[in-house]
């Protein structure tokens, strides 16, 4: 049986990082803010992955979010995923030798289908994460938009059908009704999911404490819960969210030794 996954997802806008409320992007602090706040080679120990994506509302400086993704990742042994305005192989190549490990796909999955097939054919299928963020339009009827919430695509429905040919390695869904709400997942959205579509489920957006993250996971169709909120789970909010995840709902997560025990053996966490 394979084992369920906690992400932690940083949203990045030309040097800062962000807080998102439906797609309103506030700023919270720059690298050193985060490396004080969020040390991520400790971090790591309560999640099973990390998602950075360049949301920048202007003109993307793709070298300085390398650089960010450099310092951010460094020492972080957990799988990290990087994205935002992917618009060439050399782009997502340039990501991966900045310390990603998968490449995040938005708007490319509908209008330039080669691009998906072009880094997945050089960096193999499990490599790319299709993200697709899906807003309630009336009673059960979901449309997708892309370009950070600005342009609207089309219907749910009709895109899953097409994504579902797709070489892609698994696909994060994120409710835009519900991000940086706190008010829990949209889980109604996974009933627009195609039985054809057998790539793992990351579902995102309104996680704002533990339960929240046990509702998604107890979810069969989901294989993954991601939450993007710094501050409701600043300090030690992920390790206490992770262990009530593993000692009481008895989820199958993967188990590792915290950093307190490995210094308590005299071993460095970095």
């Amino acid at each position: 049986m394979l084992k369920k996954r906690v992400i932690f997802t940083l949203l990045y806008d030309n040097g800062s990082f962000m807080l998102s409320r439906n797609f309103r992007l506030q700023k919270v602090g720059d690298l050193a803010w985060l490396e004080k706040n969020y040390n991520f080679s400790r971090v790591a120990f309560s999640i099973d992955e990390l998602i950075v994506l360049d949301v920048s509302r202007g003109e993307r400086n793709i070298d300085r979010f390398c650089e960010n993704l450099k310092a951010l990742t460094k020492g972080c042994f957990v799988p990290i995923a990087a994205g935002g305005g992917i618009r060439s192989l050399q782009h997502a190549f340039a990501l991966l030798r900045s310390g990603a490990d998968k490449i995040v796909i938005n708007t490319p999955l509908f209008n330039d289908s080669s691009l998906i097939l072009d880094i997945a054919s050089k960096f193999g299928q499990q490599c790319v994460v299709a993200s697709i963020d899906a807003k309630l339009i009336s009673n059960s009827d979901y449309e997708i938009f892309a370009e950070n919430g600005s342009k609207n695509i089309g219907k749910l429905n009709k895109w899953f059908e097409k994504i579902s040919e797709y070489a892609i390695g698994e696909l994060y869904l994120n409710s835009i009704d519900r991000d940086g709400t706190g008010q829990g997942y949209d889980l109604c959205m996974l009933s627009h999911i195609p039985q054809t579509l057998s790539v793992p489920i990351i579902l995102a957006g309104g996680a704002g404490n533990f339960h929240h993250l046990a509702e998604g996971l107890s979810d069969p169709r989901v294989d993954a819960v991601a939450t993007a909120h710094l501050f409701n789970f600043v300090g030690d909010g992920l390790e206490v969210a992770r262990r009530k995840l593993l000692e009481v709902q008895k989820f199958n997560l993967a188990t590792w030794d915290h950093p307190r025990d490995i210094e308590r053996r005299g071993i460095s966490c970095n």
